[in-house]
């Protein structure tokens, strides 16, 4: 059984009750990571620059390339995707504290 851990617009992070695993749901594409890869993911969606989204000479067409655990995974993402994307992770690492306060 999965939890839902956080869900936006586009994304939905689950987290089985056993296991130390995560599920990411990007576009119906269910992603398990690793503590570890979604520590990657997050620092990849941080380092995403979204001021350029608004400059048409550092981004002329408004889309970021995501690549996931070693590359198996890719994904082109428009501006409003990465936007939610960055609140996503946010809302993940908020939620998994909160959790585990309250199961501590």
């Amino acid at each position: 059984m999965e939890t839902i851990l956080f869900k936006s617009r586009y994304y939905t992070a689950y987290q089985p009750e056993k296991g130390r695993c995560f599920f990411v749901d990007i576009r119906g594409k269910k992603i398990r990571m690793s503590f570890c890869q979604l520590l990657a993911f997050r620092q990849k969606v941080l380092a995403m620059d979204l001021d350029a989204h608004f400059d048409s000479e550092l981004n002329r067409h408004g889309i970021e390339i995501l690549t996931l655990c070693n590359r198996e995974h890719l994904f082109i993402l428009d501006t409003l995707e990465v936007i939610d994307l960055k609140m996503f992770v946010q809302g993940i690492f908020a939620m998994s504290e909160l959790h585990a306060l309250v199961t501590v």
